[in-house]
């Protein structure tokens, strides 16, 4: 059986999920970002006491299919610039095909009407806040940053970066203060 988890956006959400769900006593085949399954199927009043469980730690069991396929594109998108956005050499929407199955306008409708921001716009954003924090990281060049994150050049980073933050990468650089936001509150 699998449950698709809101805010599961990274490996220490995927940590504390496991461990909950193990104190809960269950056999769990896979935990991977968004998604857990679990060897057995479980009640509708096991379903509840995991959601609650979960909600103490600022996770959503997703129970409608619309809400788990927005949940698996942010899924993939954020794997994508954490992990692979140097590896594809595809589109971002022939990406998604790919992953999905589903068909690219009907994945970006769905999207935008739900979360009110294109995917094209989010994957933006999660792109900006991951240079965000390799410049706060300070271990890479812009250069480096912008060929890791697969843009084209350093400009269109910068230009990139100046239209979502209001800052060019330099002066972030300097200020180095607490402009990151969190994946999930993208």
């Amino acid at each position: 059986m699998k449950l698709y988890i809101k805010n599961m956006v990274c490996n220490r959400c995927k940590m504390v999920v496991k461990s909950e769900l193990e104190k809960l006593g269950l056999q769990l085949l896979s935990v991977e970002l968004g998604e857990v399954e679990i060897l057995t199927t479980i009640s509708e009043e096991q379903i509840m006491r995991i959601s609650k469980k979960l909600e103490t730690f600022g996770f959503e069991i997703l129970n409608d299919s619309n809400s788990k396929i927005i949940e698996k594109i942010k899924t993939i998108l954020i794997d994508l610039v954490q992990n692979k956005n140097n590896d594809i050499n595809i589109t971002l929407s022939d990406y998604l095909i790919q992953n999905l199955y589903q068909d690219y306008s009907k994945l970006s409708n769905l999207f935008s009407y739900v979360e009110g921001i294109s995917i094209e716009k989010y994957f933006i954003n999660l792109k900006i806040e991951k240079v965000k924090e390799l410049i706060v990281y300070d271990e890479l060049s812009l250069s480096e940053i912008a060929d890791f994150l697969n843009y084209s050049s350093v400009s269109h980073l910068s230009n990139q970066f100046k239209k979502v933050t209001g800052f060019s990468p330099s002066y972030f650089k300097k200020i180095k203060e607490s402009k990151r936001k969190e994946l999930d509150q993208l």
